[in-house]
């Protein structure tokens, strides 16, 4: 990442992760004031010093948050000692060429494809023209703080601040046009996905700092409590402490509601849990949907073409040569399943 953007005061480390990283935790704000975090693909533009994130045209949600309102948050998380990096940014949502965006999608993301398509080759991956179908957003930062490694959390942030003369870019201009209805995907009540969720492990907690930017931090512990969860934080997160939030397991399952301290802790009250997107729930729906998904996203995606005067994007018969970001990020996945796979061959002798 340029540091005439991100700041010279950037150790190797945390530049490092930020141009390698693949995966962020990406967080808006609803129009309710609710902070929202969802995992996303991370792709670093090092030229312009953003981190940038893409959500589907057919289901645009996290866009529209960031157009209603450009405070967003990220969270990159290296492994076991790599630096934790949360940044408070400033997005522009970028919708008014669906075709240059996938194009740019596939290119930021075909050198890796085969972590993620289930094992589709490109001939069949290249069909689901909705997944592909990409809305670009912008995060230039406002702030970064960071910790050397996760079991630094306890202590205070270090801390850049861009300068006070930095330029923020506005998002393309929304389609006059209403934007289409959300489907209605099946959802049950909380309670009942309590146990589900507490499964995927510890999750991520969003909550708004003082300047309204909604930072996400993984928890240290999480229990079920009457009304929600006891979560612990890590003491250098001081933002999270009271006030609306979400809490995200492993970006499947989603609990809408508020923190407040309890007992040396922090009670997260749920108020509702948000529907989990078919390929959410089920990957390989992304690339064999069953008939009601693929219906539902193509109808929604023929729908937000409409209201921005597009025409159906095409899916190249051959994938673009990949981007070094690309690249790097493949070299990253490679490298961490080797480490992965020698700890596990030295853990069975």
């Amino acid at each position: 990442m340029n540091s005439a953007k991100s700041g010279s005061s950037l150790p190797a480390p945390v530049h490092h992760l930020l141009e390698s990283a693949v995966f962020t935790e990406f967080a808006t704000v609803s129009a309710a004031g609710t902070p929202i975090d969802t995992p996303a693909f991370a792709f670093c533009d090092a030229a312009g010093g953003s981190v940038n994130v893409a959500t589907g045209l057919a289901y645009p949600a996290k866009a529209e948050r960031a157009r209603r309102n450009p405070r967003v948050g990220l969270l990159m998380e290296g492994v076991p000692g790599e630096p934790v990096v949360a940044i408070a940014a400033h997005a522009a949502v970028r919708d008014a060429n669906i075709q240059a965006n996938v194009d740019r999608y596939i290119a930021e993301t075909i050198a890796y494809l085969a972590a993620y398509s289930a094992g589709n080759p490109w001939p069949v991956a290249r069909q689901s023209v909705w997944y592909w179908s990409r809305i670009f957003i912008c995060c230039l930062p406002l702030r970064i703080l960071w910790w050397p490694n996760a079991a630094a959390m306890e202590e205070p942030a270090h801390e850049w601040q861009a300068p006070r003369d930095t330029v923020y870019a506005l998002s393309d201009p929304a389609p006059k046009a209403a934007s289409s209805p959300s489907p209605r995907w099946p959802s049950r009540p909380w309670q009942e996905r309590v146990t589900e969720a507490l499964a995927l492990g510890l999750p991520h907690l969003t909550a708004l700092d003082a300047e309204g930017y909604p930072l996400p931090v993984r928890a240290r512990k999480v229990e079920p409590m009457e009304g929600g969860f006891l979560i612990e934080v890590p003491a250098g997160a001081r933002w999270a402490t009271r006030g609306p939030a979400s809490l995200c397991f492993l970006g499947t399952i989603t609990f809408i509601g508020y923190i407040e301290p309890h007992a040396g802790a922090t009670a997260f009250v749920v108020g509702r849990v948000l529907p989990t997107l078919p390929t959410v729930a089920d990957p390989r729906e992304l690339w064999q949907p069953s008939e009601t998904t693929r219906r539902v996203f193509t109808t929604r995606l023929t729908r937000e073409l409409e209201r921005r005067g597009l025409p159906m994007p095409q899916v190249p018969i051959e994938p673009p040569a990949p981007t070094l970001g690309s690249l790097r990020r493949a070299e990253r996945i490679a490298r961490l399943a080797t480490e992965a796979a020698a700890r596990q061959a030295a853990d069975s002798s």
